[in-house]
């Protein structure tokens, strides 16, 4: 070898002072809620970042989570990287593959292959649910869409006390108890600042590219004891007094210009909120409570990037970080109405049941891990303001959204400037790929690359004067439909399960009234007629097509491969939790039959089976010898049915849940043949409860049975647990998945 020529690949570098990326996307926040937006919220270091570098008070994303997600990281409209709604389930469509498309590159793998080190910390929610399991398929994953590092979630949300399930690369992260002073926001935050230092101690100098994408403000509402006591009286003047005191604030802010109008409190039928004096006193108590928690979760975010800087100036890196914070869409109006404890039912029922005295008896629990909390909608318009509706809308309320840059090194001379262009999510990363002076390779794993839609802000960031890089935006969401051209934007606000017709679309001239008051449609129908060939033809190039007409069809039709979720399972001793999709499929509208096989001694004690949380679930105990089933409702009740005692020995226990319909599950138990307990009935547990998957042999994470875990912890079993089989049976007689064909006749009767 010493006598050879020898030589090695070129390394890969990004430029010469390329400078770092950190994108800080939050989770349901309304372009009110921080401080140089018009809050009341406490965001000082946000609030920071904007007097030292820009706001953007015209800056737009897609209505709903993972639509903007995908975009933001791809620079496409969302239906064109195959992320037209919620990383969820797949309809069998292009546009909603619930996943990023091969033939579409991410702003990791772009911005790894040009020498960056890549980094991601919170929530991904951009592969469908039934690939989220432990045996994969992981091609939708993070590090295998670009990161080098990955630390959080993969799905919509969790319980930011006690997380459901928390995938670290491509591993479940294994916790038996979190500590009580566990909080996601801070463990997200110290996960982020840690790969940060580690990159810069193996590999200095090398620029590195952050995706800190926050859970919160995502319901469940959550936020430590100490942050909501903070806003405890904040919130009694109601969401009408916030939504007037802070359009003041933005007026003097110049967040919106001044004489912009307030819009009528939102009243659209399904859409609408009751004046806050029509409240009862107990509701206007509880309602500010909700609020005093989200404001909690939104100033733990802003600690977050205040703790994230600190650490970046520690390493001397601040000054050439160029970090965008946003949100991904409007406030949510999830909690409808009256709001709830019990979040993972409420998205099933919302208003249909009347839950005050539940709600009440828990209001000093709020916020804390045994409350699944959601606001009601008045307060996320209020956080819209001052914009109409919401969240999955496609009025400004659902995607006009807080966004700043900062970049000491390369914007502090233009500190505290405010941009008024029009500006979309879309155009994110060819700004920061143009910043870096780095362009995206034209393909992806041997196949051409779709080219991005977005346009680079550059000349805008750098110029107040400059014109809009974008003359036009088409916007979609089940059935919502929206597009923007040079100030003018046609909407739509779509009721399931009606025609789609022409007469749907109302007009706004938004250079005159950005809050949308005046519908200028009969006024001006030829150029109502221009804007909607817009978007048809915005829809046709970009994958819109079919459009959702509300029947629910897409929400119960699954792909042939997801049967394999309903087949029986025996899960066998050691085994980590099942995850929640393959989990509940095993349970939900339906008979199924659990079988455990299990040995005592005497004075053994334990779960035997424990399936979803304080958030909604049912286990199977034994506690001083004696067999418990548990049901926890989700809302404050918990039932703890004895079975009888247990002997010493070896014993097959048989829990029958069954499903008759009517949203109930009658409970039966039987010990070795012999009928313990019959006819319990209980609430069903559906459409996200349960939310975490299935233990055998111990309660992990957030528990079941709250009493149980005060005293026992996640409270293993003691004896020997052989097996626990699960075998799904008979579909309740009510089940959607009995109604796909009658939903897509439905449907069909819209388009």
């Amino acid at each position: 070898m010493a006598g050879s020529q020898n030589q090695w690949p070129t390394a890969t570098t990004a430029p010469e002072g390329a400078p770092n990326i950190v994108f800080v996307l939050v989770d349901d926040v309304g372009f009110s809620d921080i401080g140089c937006f018009g809050s009341e919220i406490r965001t000082p270091n946000i609030d920071r970042l904007a007097s030292e570098g820009l706001r953007f008070t015209n800056f737009h994303v897609n209505p709903m989570c993972s639509p903007t997600r995908a975009s933001l990281l791809t620079g496409l409209n969302c239906h064109a990287a195959g992320m037209g709604h919620i990383a969820q389930d797949d309809p069998g469509f292009p546009g909603y593959r619930a996943e990023i498309a091969d033939n579409v590159s991410t702003a990791a793998e772009i911005l790894r292959t040009a020498g960056y080190a890549t980094l991601m910390v919170g929530k991904w929610h951009l592969c469908r649910d039934n690939d989220m399991g432990a045996g994969g398929p992981q091609h939708g994953w993070p590090c295998q869409r670009g990161f080098d590092r990955f630390y959080g979630i993969l799905e919509a949300f969790t319980n930011l006390h006690q997380p459901h399930r928390l995938i670290e690369d491509n591993h479940v992260v294994e916790v038996d108890q979190w500590p009580d002073d566990y909080f996601l926001t801070d463990d997200l935050t110290n996960k982020a600042i840690r790969m940060i230092r580690e990159r810069s101690a193996s590999r200095p100098g090398q620029p590195f590219f952050l995706y800190m994408a926050h859970p919160a403000a995502h319901a469940p509402l959550l936020a430590k004891a100490d942050d909501i006591e903070r806003y405890r009286d904040t919130y009694d003047v109601g969401w009408d007094q916030t939504r007037i005191l802070r359009h003041a604030r933005q007026i003097e802010l110049g967040v919106i210009p001044a004489g912009t109008p307030l819009p009528p409190r939102n009243h659209e039928r399904g859409d609408d909120v009751k004046a806050w004096d029509d409240l009862t006193d107990d509701e206007r108590r509880l309602y500010a409570r909700y609020m005093a928690v989200y404001a909690a979760m939104v100033d733990e975010i802003d600690q977050s990037v205040g703790r994230l800087r600190e650490a970046l100036e520690e390493t001397g890196e601040w000054e050439n970080t160029i970090l965008v914070f946003l949100s991904d869409n409007g406030a949510s109006r999830e909690g409808e109405s009256t709001g709830t404890t019990n979040y993972f039912g409420h998205l099933g029922h919302g208003d249909a049941k009347d839950t005050l005295a539940q709600d009440l008896a828990r209001i000093d629990d709020i916020g804390g891990p045994t409350t699944m909390t959601h606001y009601p909608r008045g307060w996320a318009m209020a956080s819209n303001t001052p914009f109409r509706l919401y969240k999955r809308n496609t009025y400004a309320g659902g995607h006009q959204v807080p966004c700043v840059w900062s970049w000491p090194k390369g914007l502090g001379h233009v500190a505290g400037d405010i941009r008024t262009q029009y500006a979309h999510c879309i155009d994110v990363l060819p700004t920061v790929l143009a910043l870096a002076g780095i362009g995206a390779p034209a393909q992806r794993n041997g196949q051409a690359v779709k080219p991005m839609n977005g346009a680079s802000l550059v000349p805008v960031l750098h110029d107040a004067a400059h014109g809009p890089v974008r003359a036009e935006q088409y916007y979609e969401l089940e059935g919502h439909r929206g597009f923007y051209r040079d100030g003018w934007e046609v909407v739509t606000n779509r009721r399931p399960r009606t025609k789609f017709t022409d007469a749907d679309w109302e007009l706004y001239h938004l250079a005159e009234d950005p809050t949308e008051i005046t519908n200028l449609a009969s006024a001006a129908p030829d150029r109502v007629a221009d804007l909607a060939a817009g978007f048809h033809a915005a829809a046709l190039a970009n994958q819109v097509y079919p459009l959702d007409e509300g029947s629910g069809w897409r929400w119960i039709v699954r792909p042939p491969k997801d049967d394999v979720f309903h087949l029986p399972v025996t899960i066998w001793p050691g085994t980590p939790t099942l995850e929640r999709i393959r989990s509940g499929s095993l349970v939900w509208q339906r008979t199924c039959v659990i079988i455990i096989d299990a040995t005592v001694a005497a004075g053994d004690g334990g779960v035997l089976v424990a399936h979803g949380d304080q958030g909604g679930g049912y286990a199977v105990e034994v506690d001083r010898d004696e067999l418990w089933f548990v049901h926890n409702d989700g809302h404050g009740a918990t039932t703890r049915a004895s079975a009888g005692q247990l002997t010493p020995g070896r014993h097959r226990i048989v829990v029958t849940l069954g499903g008759p319909g009517g949203g109930r599950w009658i409970v039966a138990v039987t010990v070795d043949g012999q009928q313990r307990l019959a006819d319990l009935e209980r609430p069903m547990l559906w459409p996200m409860a349960p939310f975490s998957g299935i233990d055998t042999g111990i309660d992990r994470g957030s528990p079941v049975d709250w009493q149980r875990y005060e005293q026992h912890g996640p409270f293993p079993f003691q004896g020997t647990l052989h097996s626990v089989r699960y075998e799904p049976g008979e579909l309740a007689p009510d089940s959607g998945a009995r109604f796909v064909e009658l939903a897509r006749d439905i449907g069909a009767r819209y388009e």
